[in-house]
């Protein structure tokens, strides 16, 4: 096996294909575009609804269309991130960055749909 295959079988260890939004959560997230340098998701999360355990393996930019309560989970379903006792929370409208996120579920613990458009940088 040389260098390249190994780093390849890593990266498929990482974000196997089987976790990725669009296959393992599909009635959560929608391709608005994609091509070879970006994909574009809108995602939505009904109220009391929890997402899947996927992954989002490209950084992306976030655009805030609606947000609640949630709460995210780790692939055992400890929360790992819980809302209600964050410092802080984006408000709608608001643009931010996000890094690469490994395996992981929602829920949303509010009384309003949760709406993300996500630009998904590909490496």
């Amino acid at each position: 096996m040389n260098h390249d295959d190994s780093d390849k079988s890593a990266h498929e260890q990482e974000w196997p294909d089987a976790l990725d939004a669009m296959v393992a959560a599909p009635e959560h997230h929608a391709v608005l575009l994609e091509n070879e340098r970006v994909r574009v998701l809108d995602s939505r999360i009904k109220p009391g609804d929890t997402v899947p355990v996927h992954t989002h393996r490209w950084a992306s930019v976030l655009y805030i269309l609606g947000t609640t309560d949630f709460v995210r989970y780790d692939t055992e379903g400890k929360a790992v991130f819980d809302s209600r006792t964050a410092a802080s929370n984006l408000e709608t409208g608001a643009v931010t960055w996000s890094p690469p996120l490994r395996a992981h579920s929602v829920e949303n613990v509010g009384n309003t749909e949760i709406r993300v458009i996500s630009v998904e940088l590909k490496d």
